[in-house]
């Protein structure tokens, strides 16, 4: 993808905390140069063990050092762990209470001015849409809405879009009416890549997913697929 420096590969569900889709962390480590480090936030799943030791061995596997944020940390710590990372990435869990989290202690500060210096954002479900100014989320059971994002990325993002309908259907129905502004709707086993230079393509690791521009046209939602980076 010669398109100038990534600034974000983010996939909609799947990938290395749930042991599936490796493609798309080999993709991401292939854009990173030699040994890189990845700074890793397990907030949103309450630094679940099991997924924290699978960040470790697989990019151990693919020659990457992992650097982990501990979910007590402080905003003074983040802003010493943030410091030499090649990109961060955020797992998957339960995305406003990992928001909330993150402004409690000033950790969304460090992310936001880690990311505007050129730290490449990634990061899977609550950990790819957190990064925009508004997340699709689920209202923790009580119907899917928007919810305000760390605002590093403009617009909107779903993810699971090709494993869960009801979220896909109520993410069209929010971009079409405007209360939601236009976006990305990105697929389990796929992965939103953006460049620099405001390009925007797919690494698609599992058949039948895909990454999709949303945009409201004529009162409607038009989603258009996204190519292969």
């Amino acid at each position: 993808m010669q398109t100038g420096q990534i600034k974000a590969v983010l996939s909609g569900g799947g990938g290395v905390t749930h042991g599936t889709d490796p493609a798309l962390e080999a993709f991401l480590v292939s854009l990173l140069g030699d040994r890189p480090c990845i700074g890793y936030l397990g907030t949103a799943n309450g630094d679940n063990p099991e997924r924290l030791d699978r960040v470790y061995r697989r990019f151990d596997k693919l020659g990457a050092e992992v650097r982990h944020l501990p979910l007590r940390a402080t905003a003074d710590e983040a802003g010493q762990w943030a410091r030499g990372l090649d990109a961060i990435y955020v797992g998957g869990g339960q995305t406003e209470r990992m928001l909330r989290t993150w402004r409690e202690t000033g950790i969304d500060r460090v992310l936001s001015d880690a990311a505007k210096r050129g730290i490449v954002m990634s990061g899977v479900s609550a950990g790819a849409v957190c990064w925009f100014d508004y997340a699709f989320w689920d209202g923790a059971g009580t119907g899917f809405r928007p919810l305000e994002g760390l605002g590093v990325i403009a617009g909107s993002c779903c993810p699971h879009f090709t494993t869960e309908p009801e979220r896909a259907a109520a993410y069209r129905a929010h971009v079409a009416d405007g209360r939601i502004p236009a976006g990305y709707a990105i697929g389990d086993g796929a992965a939103l890549v953006l460049s620099g230079v405001n390009v925007a393509k797919a690494c698609i690791a599992r058949p039948g997913s895909g990454v999709w521009k949303a945009e409201r046209v004529a009162g409607d939602a038009r989603l258009t697929p996204l190519s292969s980076a």
